[in-house]
């Protein structure tokens, strides 16, 4: 499925995210719905994903024709969770306007597939990227990037300001 990517905006960010941006998160989400964004595309991994993804359903309680739509890299993806990241994944998935599962087996190109239609379906991307210059995180924000989107880094760290809010 494509997106009209005007009005989408995508999530990509590290695993090892633990909520140290949600308030800096909910409000960049808001003031995207305020720019006219009503579509959101979560990559649905643990960490930063989910969080997004957390954000934007409690966007949805204001506001209830904000679509969200769970990007999933490959079928069985969420045998990989457990635990408390288990039930943040069905809390998501269950309210989530629509599902794109990019790949049927599992393995790095079903990540690598599953980032690109994130970048490829929308014109902002929201990150929490370290700087790390490897990984899925990098990948995805380079990509985004180079695709001319706008790029939102909620990383806390001033020296990796990408120029592009």
């Amino acid at each position: 499925m494509k997106f009209c990517q005007d009005i989408t905006v995508a999530f990509t960010g590290h695993r090892t995210y633990a909520g140290e941006s949600n308030q800096e998160l909910r409000r960049v989400v808001a003031q995207l719905y305020e720019r006219g964004f009503s579509r959101f595309l979560c990559g649905m991994s643990w960490g930063f994903d989910l969080a997004a993804g957390e954000a934007v359903l409690e966007l949805k309680k204001e506001h209830p024709e904000v679509d969200l739509i769970a990007v999933i890299p490959h079928k069985g993806f969420f045998k990989l969770f457990h635990g408390a990241d288990a039930e943040q994944y069905r809390r998501v998935a269950d309210v989530a306007d629509g599902a794109e599962v990019v790949s049927e087996n599992g393995g790095d190109l079903s990540y690598m597939l599953r980032n690109n239609y994130l970048v490829d379906n929308a014109s902002v991307v929201v990150a929490w990227w370290d700087g790390a210059p490897k990984g899925g995180t990098a990948y995805t924000v380079r990509r985004a990037r180079k695709s001319r989107a706008e790029v939102i880094n909620l990383f806390p760290d001033p020296q990796l300001d990408l120029g592009f809010k």
